[in-house]
C-alpha cells in the first residue's frame, strides 16, 4: 500500500490513541470525558453519516483539541466498492464537514474502514491524505472478547510509536469502558506520553 502509516517512527516514548466509527451519543462523550480526566489528546476517525446525525458531539471532539480523520461517509469496505464509489464517499465526508461549517485543525488523514483499501484507492488518496493504519487493534467491538486478556496483550504489545485502535461505537462500549482507562493508566506508569495527528 503506498505510504500508509502503521506505526510512527519516533525516538520518544509516545503513542497514538485512535478511535474509529463515532461520533455516537454517550460512547464518544464518555471517551472525551475519560481523555480529559487524564489530560491527553487523541485522534478520532469519524464516519460522515454519524457526524451529520450528531454534529454537537463532533463539535465537542474538535473543541476539546483532538484530531479528526476521514473514515468515509458510510463506513465502506474498499475491497467491495468501486474506486469511483469509494472516492465519492470520501468526498461526501469532506462536503459534510464544509456544509456543517466545521474547521479541522489537523492535516488531512484517512483510515479505511475494516482496514480494507485497494492499491489503486490508496494511490488515488495519497496526494490528499496521509493514510493511517495501526499496529495494535483492540478488537473491542467483539462481544466475546476477554477484556482482561485483551488489556494485557495491548499493554505488552505497545512500543514507542504505537498506533492503537479503539472504537467509540455501541458494539464496543462495554469492552472500551473497561479497557481504555486501565490501558491509559498503565502506559502513563510506564512513562509513555500520548500524541495525535
Amino acid at each position: 500500500m503506498p505510504s500508509a502509516t502503521w506505526q510512527v517512527k519516533t525516538l520518544t516514548k509516545e503513542i497514538y490513541l485512535t478511535f474509529d466509527d463515532g461520533p455516537i451519543p454517550d460512547v464518544t462523550e464518555w471517551v472525551l470525558d475519560t481523555l480529559a480526566s487524564f489530560n491527553i489528546k487523541a485522534t478520532f476517525f469519524c464516519v460522515g453519516d454519524n457526524i451529520k446525525k450528531h454534529p454537537t458531539i463532533f463539535s465537542k471532539i474538535i473543541t476539546s483539541g483532538h484530531s479528526i480523520g476521514n473514515h468515509t461517509f458510510n463506513h465502506l469496505k474498499g475491497w467491495k466498492t468501486s474506486n469511483q464509489g469509494y472516492l465519492e464517499n470520501i468526498e461526501l465526508w469532506e462536503q459534510t464537514i464544509k456544509d456543517l461549517n466545521f474547521q479541522l485543525n489537523n492535516k488531512p488523514i484517512f483510515r479505511p474502514p475494516y482496514g480494507q483499501i485497494t492499491f489503486s484507492q490508496s494511490k488515488a488518496l495519497k496526494e490528499r491524505y496521509e493514510i493511517i493504519m495501526w499496529d495494535i487493534i483492540t478488537g473491542d467491538f467483539d462481544k466475546n472478547l476477554d477484556k482482561q486478556n485483551c488489556l494485557e496483550k495491548c499493554i505488552k504489545m505497545t512500543t514507542a510509536g504505537t498506533v492503537i485502535v479503539f472504537h467509540d461505537s455501541l458494539k464496543a462500549k462495554e469492552n472500551l469502558q473497561y479497557i481504555l482507562p486501565f490501558y491509559i493508566k498503565s502506559m502513563i506508569d510506564k512513562g509513555f506520553t500520548f500524541a495525535k495527528w
